[in-house]
């Protein structure tokens, strides 16, 4: 199902019914507050939009670009003109809505009025405008005070294990905007291909962002199946800038993960001295955890992750950056002497504070 008619679907519960609609409309997420009234605002095919704040020109453009796909429409935008009698208006005003993110919405005879306490809390705004015009052109009247309970409000997608082209994130993070999310948790590193270019390090795109082939059914069948197939590919750093500039438009951030100590087995393809054996090893090709993981006794593994960082944070306003930290088996760091004498060295009295120890590396990065 092409993600267009799933979006129709799921809209189209919006309004429970053509004669309901004056007494229930859904919205997603529910608002704090909506009062609804008799009568309908008929949206026409020529529609203006006026800004009484210039910060909120991009939002106005969305909103146009998103008014023209749900239904033909001629949308104007005008800068300082209020009270525009059968439009939109978009406003800031802090004083009238106190909450941060939050915004008000009314839908009248006169047009449609929405304030938002900062720039964030128009454009969800538009998003609950988008969601009541979407099916029809004659909308209730309504009064809307909406805030988000929650500060961080996120969704997380793994491009390693399979990846998705740029055009699908923009769809991804359009729904995300849709649905009044703030963060997209890029998952950008696994044991089965590593998705970022690093330009210090040109394996990581020609080794391990590849695999030989794929597992087919399930990991527990026995003996286990592969499609035979060559699987891969990586974003370029000019893709995910372009990636990261079209979620911040939408107000909303993103958080890169580069996996560490564990989940590392594409890396260590691709640089086997970073591993405590050495290697051989190869990008995984079924699913799991594996014993392999970046060796902590090894100063280099230090190196080759800050260098990998320094690329990454330019790339990415996010005040934060996910390092993993899971599923990190110490089956290879028990035997390995390099990891044996940093604990010695360092006091640490088993392998979990070897793991803090990596861990805390990057507390302050």
């Amino acid at each position: 199902m092409c993600s267009k008619t799933l979006l129709s679907i799921v809209l189209a519960f919006l309004f429970l019914g053509k004669t309901s609609a004056q007494n229930t409309i859904s919205i997603i997420p529910k608002p704090v507050e909506m009062q609804i009234s008799k009568g309908y605002f008929r949206l026409e095919k020529n529609v203006t939009i006026s800004l009484q704040n210039s910060a909120l020109q991009e939002t106005a453009q969305l909103l146009r670009l998103g008014i023209q796909r749900i239904r033909p429409s001629s949308v104007s935008i005008k800068n300082s003109t209020p009270n525009v009698i059968k439009g939109i208006s978009l406003a800031i005003d802090s004083n009238h809505v106190v909450q941060k993110e939050g915004y008000s919405l009314s839908i009248s005879a006169t047009g449609i009025k929405l304030i938002g306490h900062d720039a964030a809390g128009v454009f969800y705004g538009t998003q609950t405008l988008l969601q009541l015009i979407h099916l029809q052109s004659n909308l209730p009247f309504v009064q809307i005070k909406d805030y988000p309970r929650f500060g961080y409000r996120g969704m997380h997608l793994d491009v390693g294990r399979r990846i998705f082209s740029v055009t699908f994130l923009k769809k991804y993070i359009d729904l995300l905007a849709l649905y009044k999310f703030n963060t997209f948790h890029w998952h950008l590193t696994e044991d089965q291909g590593w998705r970022i270019e690093i330009k210090r390090y040109p394996k990581l795109q020609s080794v391990a962002a590849y695999r030989n082939e794929t597992i087919i059914g399930h990991k527990k069948d026995s003996p286990h199946r592969f499609d035979g197939k060559p699987y891969g590919g990586f974003y370029t750093q000019e893709e995910v800038k372009e990636i990261v500039a079209f979620a911040q438009k939408r107000h909303i951030t993103v958080i890169p993960e580069i996996e560490m100590p564990g989940h590392a087995r594409a890396a260590l393809a691709a640089y086997p001295q970073l591993g405590c054996s050495g290697g051989p090893y190869q990008t995984a090709t079924f699913w799991g955890v594996f014993d392999d993981v970046f060796c902590a006794g090894n100063d280099s593994t230090f190196t080759f992750l800050q260098n990998v960082l320094d690329e990454i944070l330019p790339l990415f306003p996010s005040k934060y950056v996910h390092i993993g930290g899971d599923e990190c088996p110490k089956v290879r760091w028990k035997t390995c002497p390099k990891c044996q004498k940093r604990m010695q060295e360092n006091h640490l009295k088993d392998e979990h504070e070897l793991q803090s120890y990596f861990i805390q590396k990057w507390k302050n990065t």
